[in-house]
C-alpha cells in the first residue's frame, strides 16, 4: 500500500512539475494518472488525480479555443447558457479534435434542456477520449432525467470503472438498481 501512495505521489509531482504549454486527452501523462485513480484508496489522493487529470483535459493546442472555453466556462458557472454554448461552438469549431471542447458543450446542452445535443456531444467526447468520466456520468445523468434507467445504469457503471472515486453517482447508482430490482436488466 505505501509503495502504491508514493508511485501516485511521485506521479503526480512529475506531472505537475512537466506540464507543457500545451495538453488535451492526448496527453502520455493520463495514462498513469488514470492507473493511479483505479489503485489509489485515499479520498484526498484521489481528487488531487483527478484535478490533474481535468487540468491537462482542460488545455487545447489552441490559444483561440482555450481562450473561448474558459470564458464559456466562466459564463456557464454564472448560469449565462446562451453565452456559454455560443463560446463552446466556437472552441469545438476551432479545435474538433479537442475532447473537452466537446464534453463542455455537451453539459451547458444538459442544462439548458437539450438532452439529445448533449448526448451528440457526449458521444463525440468519448469518441475522442474513452476515458471521460465526466462525460459517462453526464450521459448517466441525461438518461436518468428521461428515466431510461437501464441506460444510466449502464453509463454510471463505465463511468465508475474508469474513476471510483465518483461518490454521488455511486449512490445514485444503488438507487438506480434498488429501484430496478427485480426488473430485468
Amino acid at each position: 500500500m505505501y509503495g502504491i501512495r508514493v508511485a501516485v505521489t511521485a506521479a503526480l509531482v512529475g506531472a505537475l512539475l512537466s506540464v507543457p504549454a500545451v495538453a488535451d486527452q492526448n496527453d502520455p501523462r493520463l495514462d498513469e494518472l488514470f492507473a493511479g485513480l483505479k489503485e489509489v484508496s485515499s479520498a484526498t489522493k484521489a481528487h488531487e488525480i483527478e484535478q490533474m487529470i481535468w487540468f491537462i483535459w482542460s488545455r487545447s493546442p489552441s490559444a483561440g479555443a482555450n481562450l473561448m472555453l474558459r470564458q464559456g466556462t466562466q459564463y456557464m458557472n454564472e448560469g449565462k447558457h446562451e453565452a456559454a454554448e455560443a463560446n463552446f461552438d466556437a472552441v469545438v469549431e476551432l479545435a474538433p479534435e479537442f475532447a473537452e471542447g466537446w464534453n463542455k458543450r455537451a453539459t451547458v446542452r444538459y442544462l439548458r434542456g437539450d438532452y439529445q445535443g448533449s448526448i451528440e456531444d457526449i458521444k463525440r467526447t468519448l469518441a475522442l477520449e474513452s476515458r471521460h468520466f465526466g462525460a459517462l456520468s453526464g450521459l448517466g445523468l441525461i438518461y436518468d432525467s428521461l428515466n431510461e434507467k437501464k441506460a444510466a445504469i449502464d453509463a454510471f457503471r463505465a463511468a465508475l470503472e474508469i474513476n471510483p472515486h465518483m461518490d454521488s453517482i455511486s449512490d445514485r447508482l444503488q438507487e438506480l438498481v434498488e429501484e430496478v430490482e427485480g426488473i430485468e436488466l
